[in-house]
């Protein structure tokens, strides 16, 4: 609890807050509700990439006052970050600073807090329990891995840590096995791939090599033991990434990994508290999923900013705490950035937004670029900026992969209806964020089924997206079943597609088949099959 608090936000008041560091972003609280976060990587710009001036003049241009409080968290001064004079670590309330300014002349209070209590606070903020709810916080993430009891007072006690650099060891694994990396520099594309070839493992006991290495990576690899040298003699070094042996591997390395920070969980974490992880390693579905599944908790949240893309949310959030007492927010999944109009091309032409008319394209095996609104926060793609397709043929996955410029063995999300979410994947209530692995229940689903079975489901009611909501309820009553293949809609290595230009120009180069932006339908000026009546090479099933 920070104990030098001044109560001094007057309604009206903007809170700015700026996460300076990879996955860079700046986020705008007022009366207790987020306006926005406009994170770097948006607008085709590089991935996990910092905060740039651009940015910053951006957001600025979003509000219509001068913001009371300018925040911002700290970076490791001993490692890769040195934006701020803030530490990386630590929780304790004297770390925070609080000094009075000015911005363009009016008075403003400049507020610092750590990297680690910026997870704290977005998790614990975002979170639909109650102020002064107790609970537990896992913080697992490249650098940072563990547990915190947050009291009904909001201290913050931390249990362990447990393991450090939990997602610096995972993503070592991947450049282990790949000739072409040095193992130097920590690729920060990699733990999702990881993940989806951990699909492939049949998870029996480990092996002798495979416990070997496993123990190896867990006791000795960080950030400044980066080396695949002490691995030479390990019959995984270098030995290609599509290797079975290797794919083996990966899902017990997973479930090792997993374990440690389960067995602590289970010795020492007995009160039955809800459990908010936050942390890039929130972002792995299976991880989640065991934690919802394991018994320990009354309950699991995850946000869907659970990486540094809710770091500038954390810090906003324990700014207004300082400065409120109130350390909870509302908040709306697509409070990302509007899509930018810049003209539309000479190829495409355009038409009402009709349905039914895009559902005719979908079950011809069309893809579909998607725009709605506002953009989401976070890296996952939930319906604002989408590429969409039918679920049924494993060869739909395989066309997005090479639109995306992604792996072959990398899987596709289902987006569905959340009234049947149950019955064909399993899901008890709703999945919104696309942080939990399910089962797929249906043999038709080829497109969206991993090797294992397995569905990063996305669940969607006519409140969270009535427009998305709309057009799986139309691909329902063409074909039996409101499930679409969902991924983002994004340039290999860049964040969200979100101006017309840029889309229209991306949809040319990858044979996108059709583009709805709003209202709006879009259709290549070439096409000829018109939009009533598409000519299907290869018409859909009727699934009943």
């Amino acid at each position: 609890m920070i104990t030098a608090r001044r109560l001094a936000l007057r309604d009206g008041d903007v809170i700015l807050s700026i996460n300076s560091g990879h996955d860079g972003a700046v986020v705008a609280l007022q009366d207790y509700k987020l306006l926005f976060s406009c994170e770097a990587e948006q607008d085709s710009r590089p991935r996990h990439i910092p905060t740039s001036a651009y940015l910053l003049l951006s957001a600025i241009s979003r509000v219509d006052r001068l913001p009371a409080v300018i925040a911002t968290s700290g970076w490791d001064q001993d490692g890769w970050y040195q934006y701020t004079s803030m530490p990386y670590f630590g929780i304790a309330d004297e770390l925070i600073k609080i000094r009075s300014s000015t911005i363009f002349g009016q008075k403003s209070d400049f507020f610092e807090s750590t990297h680690e209590r910026s997870h704290i606070f977005c998790v614990y903020g975002m979170s639909p329990f109650k102020q002064g709810d107790p609970c537990y916080i896992l913080i697992w993430e490249g650098q940072i891995g563990s547990f915190y009891e947050v009291d009904k007072e909001l201290h913050i006690c931390q249990h362990g840590p447990v393991l450090s650099f939990p997602g610096f060891k995972y993503s070592f694994l991947y450049d282990l096995a790949d000739p072409s990396s040095r193992a130097a520099d920590w690729r920060l594309d990699t733990p999702g791939k990881l993940m989806a070839l951990a699909g492939y493992s049949k998870r029996t006991e480990p092996t002798v090599p495979e416990q070997r290495v496993i123990d190896q990576i867990l006791r000795d690899v960080s950030p400044t033991v980066n080396d695949k040298t002490p691995f030479r003699d390990s019959p995984y070094a270098d030995c290609g990434l599509m290797n079975p042996e290797f794919h083996e591997l990966v899902g017990r390395f997973s479930d090792a990994l997993f374990n440690t920070f389960y067995s602590y969980a289970q010795k020492h974490l007995r009160k039955g508290y809800p459990l908010l992880i936050a942390g890039g390693c929130g972002l792995n579905c299976e991880w989640n999923s065991k934690w919802r599944d394991s018994g320990l908790f009354s309950d699991v949240f995850v946000p869907p900013v659970a990486n540094d893309s809710g770091s500038a949310i954390g810090t906003a959030i324990e700014a207004q705490y300082a400065f409120s007492n109130r350390a909870k927010v509302s908040w709306n999944t697509y409070s990302g950035t509007e899509f930018v109009w810049d003209g539309l091309s000479c190829g495409f032409v355009e038409c009402a937004l009709d349905f039914e008319a895009i559902v005719d394209l979908l079950v011809c095996e069309k893809v579909i670029a998607w725009v709605q609104g506002r953009s989401e926060i976070g890296p996952r793609a939930l319906g604002n900026r989408s590429l969409l397709a039918s679920p049924f043929r494993e060869e739909t996955k395989d066309r997005l992969n090479r639109i995306k410029q992604r792996e072959s063995y990398r899987p596709i999300a289902p987006v569905c209806l959340e009234e049947d979410a149950s019955r064909l994947f399993g899901v008890r209530g709703s999945s919104p964020y696309m942080l939990y692995f399910y089962k797929s229940r249906v043999k038709e689903l080829e497109a969206v089924t991993h090797a294992d079975g397995s569905a990063r489901v996305q669940t969607v009611n006519s409140q969270q997206n009535s427009e998305l909501y709309k057009l799986l309820t139309a691909f329902k009553h063409r074909t039996g079943l409101g499930v679409l293949c969902n991924t983002s809609l994004n340039r290999k290595g860049k964040g969200f597609i979100n101006r017309s230009s840029d889309l229209f120009s991306f949809s040319a180069e990858k044979g996108i088949d059709g583009i709805v932006i709003g209202a709006r339908l879009y259709l290549p000026a070439h096409n000829n099959t018109g939009i009533e009546s598409p000519q299907c090479t290869a018409p859909l099933p009727i699934v009943g």
